[in-house]
């Protein structure tokens, strides 16, 4: 099997921070596949083939294949892969990466209006079993609170009360642009398509901690995006509501002082009545 060599060209502030990791991310929306050494360069100029030549010939098969790049402070853009000559360069320039990073074009964007259309928006209501699927009131033995008190239902409800009102494959989260970066919070916009009708729109957020977080956390803007859309259907809107909130965690939630087993330090964190305190968190 042949080995896919890959060269990005980065530029600007964000090029200090644009590591091999992000280059793996971007082949596979590229579709280059195999890809056995990516290297990332700061080059502003693209060498010319004498230039880059290398006097040693590859003692196995490979296939170099030269991705034209440009990553900068506000912008990602990408032409398609070509059997270009490859170079490299260890310098990297210094500064942050401060917005867009992934690849914009992927396959299965490619040539889809709904990247950009409102096909569908506001133009009838749901039928009345939809709607009473969606704006069924929710059940309290499945909300669910965080330590900070901000009360949730986890994210495969959503899909699970999408899936009784529309039927698996009768809706779908479509992308409207490239995952940016914050610092080390992920994002991107997506739309909520349900039986062939634009019906909302929001954008997914998630934080990372090191460059191998980078799948779960795109995983993550999109299940927050889901949940951010299903606002606009009324689904769960009882968890937007002041006064529900209130009666709900006078009921069944708890406010308490614990201690970290390993820090020592205490914090005011909630609870369910019906949960206990797990490490490293204890009441004492």
């Amino acid at each position: 099997m042949q080995r896919a060599s890959v060269v990005f060209r980065a530029s600007g502030a964000a090029a200090s921070r644009f590591s091999a990791a992000h280059g793996r991310v971007l082949c596979a929306g590229l579709g280059v596949r195999n890809a056995s050494n990516i290297r990332v360069v700061t080059n502003t100029k693209r060498p010319d083939a004498a230039a880059a030549a290398t006097p040693d010939a590859p003692s196995t098969p490979s296939t170099t294949k030269y991705v034209e790049s440009s990553f900068s402070d506000n912008k990602y853009t990408s032409s398609k892969p070509a059997d270009k000559p490859a170079f490299d360069s260890d310098t990297a320039a210094n500064g942050d990466l401060a917005s867009a990073l992934f690849n914009p074009a992927e396959g299965y964007l490619q040539g889809s209006h709904w990247s950009t259309s409102f096909q569908g928006m506001a133009t009838e209501p749901f039928e009345s079993r939809i709607s009473d699927v969606l704006m069924a009131p929710i059940t309290e033995s499945e909300i669910e609170i965080k330590p900070d008190g901000l009360l949730y239902l986890p994210e495969i409800k959503y899909r699970r009360i999408l899936n009784r009102a529309f039927g698996p494959g009768g809706w779908g989260l479509v992308p409207r642009g490239a995952h940016s970066v914050s610092g080390r919070t992920l994002s991107r916009e997506y739309a909520l398509i349900c039986l062939g009708r634009f019906t909302s729109q929001a954008r997914g957020e998630q934080d990372y901690f090191d460059d191998g977080g980078l799948a779960t956390a795109t995983e993550g803007c999109k299940s927050n995006a889901l949940v951010r859309c299903c606002k606009d259907l009324g689904v769960a809107s009882e968890l937007w509501d002041p006064a529900f909130i209130s009666q709900f965690k006078a009921k069944y939630c708890a406010e308490e002082w614990v201690t970290h087993a390993v820090r020592g330090s205490k914090k005011r964190m909630w609870r369910l009545k019906t949960r206990q305190w797990e490490y490293p968190w204890a009441k004492k």
